[in-house]
């Protein structure tokens, strides 16, 4: 069911890879709710992945670039807003890799080159995405930025490695940022800290499918998937959160309120009888 949230609207969407990455599905999501958009990913995940489908499904124009690049990422805005036909109205930043995690290095035996990396791709592209933005006066008033990041950057999390690192600069450019391009531009920027999610990046941490398991035990509402939380990229972009900026944005099912839960408990337990009443319901207070 569509509601014409983004009806009118231009984005851009960075980072989508195959139908598991959550930019993929944001795509789909903005485009049913009425938006027009382009997809930007570097060559060679355009190589790797399946942009190409997404963009003949969406009628959505690819613009090929490295978002660690200034200049890839200058062609990206104003083209996209040639191709759109005006000034953006919100912007996905989807895009997080370590070198250090893919090759299996441990957060106390860092490759240095390798960690820079990490920060360039997973998080100064965000400052460099926005700078060229402002600097292009490419995103409309009122327009709103997203960057989806992990609640690793504010706790530690076994096998998160220099990815939390990234996280925790990502969130506070947006802080930064978004003082200076609301106050100047009534631009918003926010993030999302979305539920452990099995997209191609999220499949490289280290026991992904015990840490989701463990976090769905934990949130009240279960793990967040990423169709939801493509829906709640939508809602961000649309007018309906125009006074919202600067925030970093649970959507993890309650699980960042959490100390322990009795499912969580339970995986220690394995017994529920010692929670039961008389009847054998579940006491949860």
């Amino acid at each position: 069911m569509t509601h014409n949230l983004l009806q009118g609207k231009r984005g851009i969407i960075f980072g989508a890879l195959n139908e598991e990455s959550i930019a993929w599905k944001v795509a789909v999501k903005a485009v049913e709710e009425g938006a027009s958009i382009t997809l930007s990913n570097t060559p060679m995940a355009l190589r790797m992945g399946q942009l190409d489908e997404l963009s003949k499904q969406l009628n959505a124009p690819i613009v090929a670039a490295d978002a660690t690049n200034v200049e890839d990422l200058e062609k990206v805005f104003e083209e996209s807003v040639k191709l759109l036909g005006g000034k953006i109205d919100f912007v996905l930043h989807s895009i997080g890799m370590s070198p250090n995690v893919r090759k299996h290095r441990t957060y106390d035996d860092l490759d240095y080159s390798y960690l820079q990396k990490t920060l360039d791709i997973s998080a100064i592209s965000f400052h460099k995405m926005l700078q060229v933005a402002k600097k292009q006066d490419a995103i409309a008033e009122y327009g709103s930025v997203v960057a989806l990041t992990y609640v690793a950057s504010q706790r530690t999390f076994f096998g998160y490695n220099d990815m939390a690192d990234a996280k925790s600069m990502l969130e506070s450019i947006a802080r930064s940022f978004g003082y200076i391009y609301g106050r100047e531009k009534n631009v918003r920027i926010n993030t999302i800290s979305q539920s452990p999610t099995p997209t191609t990046a999220g499949k490289g941490i280290k026991d992904m499918d015990n840490l989701m398991d463990f976090a769905n035990k934990m949130s009240p509402l279960g793990n967040a998937d990423a169709e939801e939380c493509a829906n709640y990229c939508v809602m961000m972009f649309s007018d309906f959160t125009r006074k919202v900026t600067m925030q970093n944005l649970f959507h993890d099912g309650g699980f960042s309120s959490m100390g322990m839960s009795l499912r969580a408990m339970n995986q220690y337990a394995k017994d529920l009888t010692p929670y039961e009443d008389e009847n054998g319901k579940v006491i949860y207070g």
